[in-house]
């Protein structure tokens, strides 16, 4: 493949996924707006799925530092999810003196419903595409988010 072609493949992935990050925010004001939650609501709740998804939950102070906000303001946030039913506070297992967030049964529920149509659309749409080239778009977007956290934490620094 010429250097050019490949220039023209990266900018095309990289146009997806802004197009990708639009449209899954749209998707989130849906959500947030369909079950009154404050929009740092559903990015709370969207930080603490995707942590407890990967095996690192978020403690408050976790959280208050992906969300740039104050710790009275994380608390307040945390505190209304809680009474929503959205969140559940946990000790955590390897530290009983922390405290991680959870997503709570009912707001887990919640978000099942409203998303399982997203998995059929996505599973219908994926359909036709070979596991090779599903599992090659994998790779590609564990790179990607590996490029995206690495620039995040150069922003931070």
């Amino acid at each position: 493949m010429a250097d050019a072609d490949r220039a023209e493949l990266e900018a095309l992935i990289a146009a997806d996924m802004r197009a990708l990050s639009a449209e899954s925010e749209q998707i989130g004001r849906a959500f947030a707006a369909r079950h009154s939650l404050a929009p740092n609501d559903f990015r709370a709740l969207l930080h603490i799925i995707v942590a407890e998804t990967a095996g690192t939950p978020l403690t408050a102070g976790d959280l208050r530092k992906k969300m740039g906000v104050s710790g009275a303001a994380i608390t307040y946030l945390v505190e209304r999810m809680i009474a929503s039913g959205h969140l559940r506070r946990d000790s955590d297992p390897a530290d009983r003196r922390k405290v991680i967030l959870r997503v709570a049964e009912p707001g887990r529920g919640v978000a099942s419903e409203f998303f399982a149509p997203l998995a059929e659309h996505t599973t219908r749409a994926m359909a036709g595409i070979p596991d090779d080239d599903v599992a090659a778009a994998h790779r590609t977007f564990v790179t990607l988010l590996d490029a995206m956290s690495a620039f995040r934490r150069d922003l931070d620094d």
